[in-house]
């Protein structure tokens, strides 16, 4: 048994219906049954529930829900789009939300609008240094350390289930990630006291809440971010000022 969460647009009351799910196979995914779903609803004239999907390998952040109370749902490490109906029980009510958050308002149904997240990244998670052709990769040297550390943090992929799980709607986990990667390769360097002072006013300004270090947020993350990049968004940010 389904209970999807439908919402006509952004100032329409949502409300969940109730769908009875019938021939999912175990082997599914669960973006397939959604599709399969869809299809009943169609064929009955009715609208389908929309969603966001695009990549389903899990690298796109695309398939954000909040499935049975659980930003992607209850398996740890793993995003919607590679959530399979195996972990679910036979006859199992399954609840089907959109991202709670006022900085990520719900379009409609199931989708919601995360250009927060591309706001920040535009404030400063980049380097604008011009590269030119790449270069040979021993001609910059980089610690094996610190090369692992910044792909493990690289990993973000900006799905906004930090954002989703935390109380406080924070965006903390997010910005941290983008932050501590670049801050530990030599390209990086150069803006890193901008690019603290800029992804963080723009934080605020997007009107996520503040980090209570509560660590749900790396709980749930798809990519298992570590909650210490949250550290090192504040070291960055306060060096930034001195």
């Amino acid at each position: 048994m389904l209970k999807l969460w439908k919402q006509k647009d952004p100032d329409a009351k949502g409300k969940f219906v109730t769908y009875e799910a019938k021939n999912i196979s175990d082997e599914m995914s669960f973006l397939e049954m959604l599709d399969i779903v869809n299809q009943d609803f169609i064929k009955k004239n009715k609208s389908a529930v929309e969603f966001d999907n695009d990549c389903r390998e899990g690298i796109c952040g695309a398939c954000s829900l909040v499935i049975n109370g659980i930003p992607h749902g209850a398996e740890m490490g793993t995003a919607t789009c590679q959530l399979h109906m195996r972990t679910f029980k036979d006859g199992e009510t399954i609840f089907v939300e959109p991202f709670r958050a006022k900085a990520f308002p719900v379009v409609k149904d199931l989708i919601v609008d995360r250009s927060a997240f591309d706001r920040i990244q535009q404030a400063g998670g980049y380097t604008s240094i011009n590269t030119g052709n790449a270069q040979d990769a021993n001609s910059i040297l980089i610690g094996k350390k610190e090369a692992d550390q910044a792909f493990d943090y690289a990993a973000c992929i900006g799905c906004g289930a930090c954002v989703a799980a935390c109380k406080n709607a924070s965006a903390s986990l997010f910005v941290g990630a983008k932050l501590a990667q670049l801050a530990l390769l030599p390209q990086g360097q150069v803006e890193k006291k901008e690019r603290s002072k800029r992804m963080v006013a723009q934080m605020d300004k997007e009107q996520f809440g503040s980090c209570t270090n509560t660590g749900v947020c790396s709980a749930v993350c798809p990519k298992e971010i570590s909650l210490d990049v949250i550290t090192k968004m504040n070291c960055e940010f306060f060096k930034s000022l001195l």
